[in-house]
C-alpha cells in the first residue's frame, strides 16, 4: 500500500521531491534485509522512476544504488546507458555489472561509453582486451592511465599496432615496466620512421642520412633490448624484426661484433629452421665449412657467408678461456681482414666492420678519459 501511494504521489510531485524520494527508495532497497521493506515493491517503484523526465531523479537513484551488490541488474544496466553523468556513476562504481555486461557495452556503445568503462576502478584483462581491440585513442589513453586496468602483453601489442603512431599513446606504453620487448622494438621503429620522415630532419642532414640514422637507431634498440631478454622474449623480438624487414645482414653482423650472440643465435634459428640445439653447437664450436653451411641455410648469400663465418670463428676464439684478453676485438679483426678486399659485394660489410671497430676505439678512449678524470679528482 505504501508503494501504491508513492506511485500515485509521484505523478504530481515536483522534480526535487521526486529526486529525494528516489534516493530514499534506493537506500531502502539496499537495506531491505534489515528494515522489513518489501524489496519487490521497491524494485517496481524504482523501475517506474527510470522513465522520470528529470535526470535529477535518475541521478539520485543511481547514487543510492551504485555501491549495492544486490541492486537489480536490469535497473543498473539501464542507468549505465543513461546520460553521461548518470552512466558514469553506474559504470564506475556498481559491483553488479560483470565482465559480460561491460564487454557488451563496450562493443555496442559509443566512444563515451567505452571511456567510462575504461575508467572503472578495476578493469579485468578480458575487458581491457575488448577496449584495446576497438577503442579509439581517447578511450585507450584512459585505459593506459588507469592503475586498476589489467593489460595483458597481447593487449599492449594490439594497442601498439593500432595506435603506436600517436605520440601520447606511445609515451604511456614506453613508460610501462611490463611492456614486452618486441613491442618496445615496434615503438622504436615507429619513432625512427617518424624522425626519418620529418621535413626538418631531412633538410638538416639529408634524406639518405636520415634514413641511415633511423635504421641504425632501430638496430641499436634491438641490440639493447636483447641483452637482458629471456629466451621467449628473444624469439618474439626476432620474429618482430623479421616481419618488419629489420633482420638484415647489417644487424646480424653488428650483433656478432658487439657480443650479442644470443640475438644472433635466435635469428639464425628463426631464419634457417634448424633446431636451436644444433645451431648453438655449430656457432659455439663448429668449423668454417659447417658454420658457412648453416649461415647459407639462413639466407646469407655465398658472397658474404664466408666473411660472416670468419666473424663467428673470431667470436669462438673470444670465448676461449685460454684467450690472452688483449687480442683485437671481433670488429677490429674483421676490419683488418677486409681492409684490402676489392670485391664489390663485400664493400658494405667492410665499411660496417670499420665503423664498428672505430666505435669501439672511441668508447675505449672515453672510458680512459673518465678513469683519468676520477683519479685526478
Amino acid at each position: 500500500m505504501i508503494i501504491q501511494a508513492f506511485l500515485c504521489w509521484v505523478e504530481t510531485a515536483k522534480a526535487g521531491d521526486r529526486a529525494s524520494a528516489a534516493s530514499a527508495l534506493g537506500r531502502a532497497y539496499a537495506k531491505a534485509g534489515t528494515n522489513g521493506v518489501d524489496p519487490q515493491a521497491v524494485e517496481m517503484a524504482m523501475t517506474f522512476l527510470l522513465d522520470d523526465p528529470s535526470p535529477k531523479v535518475r541521478l539520485s537513484l543511481v547514487e543510492a544504488l551504485a555501491d549495492c551488490p544486490t541492486a537489480p541488474r536490469a535497473i543498473i544496466k539501464a542507468l549505465a546507458q543513461d546520460q553521461p553523468e548518470i552512466a558514469y556513476i553506474a559504470i564506475s562504481r556498481s559491483p553488479v555489472l560483470n565482465d559480460d555486461d561491460l564487454v557488451y557495452m563496450s562493443a555496442n556503445g559509443d566512444a563515451e561509453m567505452r571511456a567510462l568503462i575504461a575508467s572503472r576502478a578495476t578493469v579485468s584483462r578480458a575487458l581491457a582486451a575488448a577496449i584495446a581491440e576497438i577503442g579509439g585513442e581517447e578511450e585507450v589513453l584512459i585505459l593506459l592511465e588507469n592503475p586498476g586496468a589489467g593489460l595483458s602483453p597481447g593487449s599492449l601489442r594490439r594497442i601498439a599496432d593500432r595506435l603506436g603512431d600517436c605520440v601520447v599513446t606511445r609515451g604511456l606504453l614506453l613508460e610501462r615496466d611490463d611492456l614486452p620487448i618486441d613491442v618496445r622494438q615496434s615503438l622504436a621503429e615507429k619513432v625512427a620512421t617518424a624522425l626519418a620522415a620529418s621535413g626538418l630532419v631531412r633538410s638538416a642532414i639529408g634524406q639518405e642520412r636520415a634514413r641511415r640514422v633511423a635504421q641504425e637507431s632501430c638496430d641499436a634498440a634491438a641490440l639493447a633490448l636483447s641483452s637482458d631478454a629471456s629466451k621467449e622474449e628473444l624469439q618474439r623480438l626476432v620474429a618482430r624484426l623479421r616481419n618488419a624487414g629489420r633482420l638484415t645482414p647489417a644487424l646480424l653482423l653488428t650483433a656478432l661484433c658487439s657480443g650479442r650472440t644470443e640475438l644472433f643465435s635466435a635469428a639464425i634459428v628463426d631464419l634457417s629452421g634448424v633446431p636451436e640445439k644444433r645451431v648453438r653447437a655449430i656457432l659455439s664450436g663448429g668449423r668454417f665449412h659447417s658454420v658457412r653451411a648453416l649461415l647459407e641455410s639462413a639466407g646469407l648469400g655465398r658472397d658474404v657467408s664466408g666473411v660472416f663465418s670468419e666473424a663467428v670463428l673470431f667470436c669462438q676464439s673470444e670465448a676461449d678461456p685460454d684467450r690472452d684478453g688483449v687480442s683485437p676485438s671481433v670488429a677490429a679483426r674483421l676490419s683488418d681482414r677486409l681492409r684490402d678486399c676489392s670485391l664489390d659485394a663485400l664493400h658494405a660489410v667492410a665499411e660496417l666492420a670499420e665503423r664498428l671497430a672505430f666505435a669501439e676505439q672511441r668508447q675505449r678512449a672515453r672510458n680512459y678519459a673518465s678513469r683519468f678524470s676520477r683519479q685526478a679528482a
